[in-house]
């Protein structure tokens, strides 16, 4: 049975930025999407969000970035829900890669040419269509306001600029997606252009570490929102999800994350790191300094010091 992490404080949670903010120098800005070349790699910020109504922030817990990849849990979550696992895994695994996010290798020589998982590039775009909406815009909408919802934030939102250079740079993920069409991962009647616009849509959702962390209290809590007692998803599918990001949340990274951190994690190019003590808490780390597997450099040096203060890993 899991002991109760050490209890956290707000000077705790200072000390652990200022001593893994000089880690940023380590990083470097995602750089094949144009605007994320803009932010500033010396951002370091931490919220944390528990079931005792606490919400801790530290550093650039207020700054806000695009969510990017940490939205595939999202869309996975909204995929389940709307259609159900076994129409899911008809078009999407669930299995570990030791490719990087946006590799197209496992397509053409492995698993019959179904994505491996839903937090990779190809995964995630195959599971846009089993989304609830009559259209595809309607679905990154469904998206959108679910992410709205979790976070409890309205003023959630789309950047336009950030989809602009998302979609001006997206060769790959058109590569992923005409690729899948053509093995019928993305069947006939799908229009490929309007869905790579759905994924970029979802990709360019703008919030804060703020808002990140009470998503993760949400997935903690095996989807209730404990803010109004509403259960917006049912404990299966959180369960799904979380087995999902630990094998494989951190791409080609998460056995190391696994092993060193101990917690269901979600990274993104944006910076955003989202991740979950199950029951407990939630936590979102913004670090727009990356390493060379896409996540933030000293996010997830943050991560690993606060899993081991609380002693919170799962395992």
């Amino acid at each position: 049975m899991q002991s109760r992490p050490r209890l956290l404080s707000q000077g705790v949670l200072e000390k652990m930025v200022c001593r893994c903010g000089p880690i940023t120098k380590d990083g470097a800005q995602a750089s094949y999407i144009p605007i994320l070349r803009e932010a500033d790699p010396s951002r370091l910020g931490i919220c944390v969000a528990d079931n005792a109504g606490r919400v801790l922030k530290a550093g650039d817990a207020e700054e806000t970035f695009s969510i990017q990849s940490i939205v595939k849990i999202v869309t996975f979550t909204c995929s389940l829900l709307d259609s159900g696992m076994d129409r899911v895994q008809e078009k999407v695994s669930v299995e570990p890669t030791h490719d990087g996010f946006n590799s197209i290798i496992n397509l053409a020589t492995k698993n019959d040419s179904k994505p491996l998982n839903p937090m990779i590039n190809a995964g995630s775009i195959a599971c846009l269509p089993f989304v609830r909406g009559g259209t595809l815009a309607d679905k990154s909408d469904r998206i959108v306001d679910f992410v709205k919802k979790m976070a409890g934030n309205p003023d959630i939102h789309v950047d336009e600029d950030i989809f602009q250079s998302e979609r001006s740079a997206g060769s790959r993920n058109r590569a992923l997606a005409y690729y899948m069409k053509s093995t019928d991962v993305i069947e006939n009647h799908v229009d490929v252009e309007e869905l790579l616009d759905a994924y970029f849509r979802t990709c360019s959702i703008r919030l804060s570490s703020v808002d990140l962390a009470k998503i993760a209290l949400v997935y903690a809590n095996n989807g209730m929102n404990r803010t109004d007692g509403v259960e917006l998803f049912p404990k299966e599918i959180a369960r799904m999800i979380k087995a999902t990001m630990v094998m494989c949340g951190v791409y080609d990274e998460s056995g190391e994350v696994a092993t060193r951190i101990g917690l269901p994690t979600k990274s993104g190019v944006g910076g955003g790191i989202l991740s979950i003590v199950p029951n407990q808490m939630g936590i979102g780390i913004y670090g727009p300094a990356l390493n060379a597997k896409g996540s933030s450099v000293a996010g997830l040096a943050l991560l690993e010091m606060l899993s081991a203060y609380m002693d919170a890993s799962i395992f």
